[in-house]
């Protein structure tokens, strides 16, 4: 049976922050908000906490796994940024938005797209998550909290109570913000190529397009993939 950690999503308590972090460390899986949907996470380099995930969300090894950072310094830690992806993430961060990068030897393989040498990133703007994975001092796995085929397992449902139940013997710890059960999810963003692909529409796309156009860039949408 899961933890249950009840935490205020504006300003968290460091001491309920010390004991999610403890439990990470400890090979721990939780589930935690995000300012998009709730989210599944584990230490980035802990290989079983990752199994585990892949398992509860039944994802096969060339599903994208995100790696969910606290700043502009990790992202370039972890992915290979040209000048202009540097400048279009530096306006995009904190957000609601998961970019496609190309991985750096840092991210193990595990997390990586096994062909194309990929890697998800995302840096959100939520206290929770970034409280976290400051006191950890390196970023966590993360996807979003779903399960398939289960019944109010799924964010779209609308019952925080049901929804978060659903995980209590899957994970080890289970956040509450006690906030209304967020729905939207995050923009899906490819920049591995020339310019930047829009993979899922989601959360934050006016902001999206605005600095795409300030960077000189041409943003490729749905249509027109």
């Amino acid at each position: 049976m899961s933890h249950r950690i009840k935490l205020h999503p504006d300003a968290p308590h460091k001491k309920k922050i010390f004991e999610l972090t403890d439990e990470l460390l400890n090979g721990g899986v939780a589930v935690i908000p995000t300012d998009s949907q709730y989210a599944l996470i584990c230490d980035y380099q802990n290989k079983k906490g990752i199994e585990r995930i892949r398992r509860i969300r039944q994802l096969g090894k060339k599903d994208h796994l995100t790696v969910m950072c606290e700043s502009l310094q990790h992202v370039s830690t972890f992915a290979n940024l040209s000048d202009a992806n540097f400048k279009l993430i530096k306006r995009l961060i904190p957000g609601p938005y998961t970019m496609v990068l190309p991985a750096t030897r840092e991210v193990p393989r595990l997390l990586t797209h096994p062909k194309k040498r990929t890697v998800g990133i995302r840096v959100p703007d939520h206290s929770v998550c970034l409280e976290v994975i400051g006191e950890l001092g390196h970023p966590v796995l993360a996807i979003t909290a779903k399960i398939p085929d289960v019944e109010h397992a799924h964010p779209e449902d609308g019952d925080r109570e049901l929804f978060l139940s659903r995980f209590d013997k899957l994970v080890d710890v289970v956040v509450d913000d006690q906030e209304p059960l967020p729905a939207d999810e995050t923009t899906i963003v490819d920049l591995t190529g020339d310019e930047p692909k829009i993979l899922r529409e989601g959360l934050g796309m006016d902001k999206l397009r605005e600095a795409v156009a300030l960077e000189g860039m041409t943003l490729v949408e749905l249509a027109s993939v």
